[in-house]
C-alpha cells in the first residue's frame, strides 16, 4: 500500500524522528498487511447484523494485538495505522472510555426493553464503526470482565476488525480477578481472532525524549509557546496534531490537539470550565503525555480554577501521566494566597516532582 503504515514508519526513521527498531518494523509490516486486507474487505451492511450475530464467521480480516512494556512504541504504531488505513467507518478509542460507553448502552437498553442487552449493544457499536483501534486494553473491573466474552463474540461475528495495544499478553489480562473463569472466553476470542505480537525493544523511547528536556516553561508567552510547539512536534515524531473528543457520560470533552498519545491543552480548556475529577480521569487514561499552556498566577477570586487545577494535577500524578507545562510563574507562586492555598502547596510540590527522572521513569507505560 502506498503511504501505508510501513512507509510512514520508514519515513520517520529516515527523517531521524525515531531510531530504527526491528520489533517496531515487524509490527509496522503486520499493520501494513492488515491495511491491505481491509482495502479488499467488504464489511457486512447494518441490515446483515443479526445474520452475523451467532452465524458463520466469514472472511473477516484478522486483527492485531500488540503488547509490551514501557515506551515500546505501541501507541505510535497504532496511530500510524489508524491515520493511514483507508477504511471507514473507523474509530480509535481508549479501552476504558469504550467500556464506559458499553455500560451506558446496556443501561439504556434495560430501561426500555426486557431481555438480553448484549446483541443490541453490539449492534449499536458496529453501526458506528467496523474498525476499532483500542489503546491500553486492560481489565480490572468485574463488571467489564463478565460481559467481554459475549460482547466481542458478537462484534467479531458481525464483521468487526480490531487493533489493540496492551501492556499484557491476552492470557495475563484480569489475572487473579474475581470469577476469572467467566472471563477466559474473552481471552480465547482474542487469541483466535487476532494476531498477537509482543513488541520487544531495548529502550523506552518516550522516556528518552523527555529525560533531559525542559518540561516547565516560564513565563508563559510567545517564547514559551514556541518552545511548547517544538516539544509537541518532537514528542509526536513530527506527526500533525488534530482535534479530537472524548465522551464522558453522554458529554464530550474537546481535545484541541493530539497526536501519538500526546495531547495539548490551554489552561482554560481544562480549568476554566466546570470539569470534574471523572473528566480528568478519562483524559488521564486517554493520553500518556499532557501538555498544558498558559497556566496563570491565580488570585483569591480564581479559587475555582485553582481547585480544578489541584484536582487535575492529582489525577495526572496518580495515573502516572507525563506532564509538560508553560506557566506565568514557578509552581509555588501560582496560587500563594486564597482559599485552598495551603492545599496548593502539595500541587506545587508535585509539579516539581513530575519533572524528575524518578517520576518520568515510573510514569504509566505506553
Amino acid at each position: 500500500m502506498e503511504n501505508g503504515p510501513l512507509q510512514s514508519y520508514r519515513s520517520m526513521v529516515a527523517d531521524g524522528h525515531i531510531r530504527p527498531d526491528p520489533a517496531q518494523l515487524l509490527a509496522a509490516g503486520k499493520l501494513e498487511l492488515l491495511a491491505n486486507r481491509l482495502a479488499q474487505y467488504d464489511a457486512p451492511a447494518k441490515s446483515d447484523f443479526f445474520s452475523f450475530f451467532g452465524g458463520k464467521r466469514g472472511e473477516v480480516p484478522e486483527g492485531l494485538y500488540m503488547f509490551g512494556g514501557v515506551g515500546r512504541g505501541k501507541t505510535m504504531l497504532m496511530d500510524l495505522f489508524f491515520e493511514d488505513v483507508p477504511f471507514a467507518p473507523k474509530r480509535r478509542v481508549h479501552f476504558h472510555e469504550f467500556m464506559a460507553e458499553v455500560h451506558e448502552l446496556i443501561a439504556r437498553f434495560r430501561s426500555l426493553h426486557e431481555g438480553d442487552p448484549i446483541p443490541a449493544t453490539a449492534q449499536a457499536i458496529v453501526s458506528e464503526a467496523r474498525l476499532l483501534c483500542f489503546d491500553e486494553l486492560h481489565v480490572t473491573d468485574i463488571a467489564d470482565a463478565m460481559i467481554l466474552g459475549r460482547l466481542f463474540k458478537g462484534l467479531f461475528e458481525a464483521g468487526l476488525v480490531m487493533v489493540a495495544t496492551s501492556n499484557l499478553q491476552p492470557g495475563e489480562l484480569y489475572k487473579d480477578g474475581l470469577n476469572r473463569p467467566l472471563f477466559e472466553p474473552f481471552i480465547e476470542i482474542l487469541e483466535d481472532r487476532m494476531d498477537v505480537l509482543q513488541l520487544e525493544a531495548a529502550a523506552d523511547y518516550r522516556l528518552e525524549k523527555l529525560q533531559g528536556a525542559q518540561l516547565y516553561f516560564t513565563p508563559a508567552g510567545k517564547k514559551s509557546a514556541k518552545a511548547m510547539r517544538e516539544t509537541f512536534t518532537r514528542l509526536t515524531g513530527y506527526k500533525k496534531g488534530r482535534p479530537a473528543t472524548l465522551e464522558v457520560k453522554s458529554r464530550e470533552i474537546a481535545i484541541p490537539e493530539t497526536a501519538m498519545g500526546v495531547a495539548l491543552f490551554d489552561f482554560d480548556d481544562l480549568c476554566g470550565q466546570p470539569l470534574g475529577a471523572h473528566d480528568y480521569l478519562v483524559i488521564a487514561h486517554a493520553y500518556h503525555i499532557l501538555m498544558i499552556e498558559n497556566v496563570p498566577v491565580m488570585k483569591p477570586e480564581h479559587r475555582n480554577q485553582a481547585r480544578r487545577f489541584v484536582n487535575l494535577i492529582d489525577t495526572l500524578y496518580d495515573a502516572g501521566v507525563r506532564l509538560v507545562l508553560s506557566a506565568q510563574a514557578q509552581p509555588d507562586a501560582l496560587y500563594a494566597i486564597g482559599d485552598g492555598a495551603e492545599l496548593f502547596e502539595r500541587t506545587a510540590s508535585r509539579l516539581i516532582e513530575m519533572r524528575s527522572k524518578d517520576y518520568l521513569a515510573r510514569a504509566r507505560p505506553g
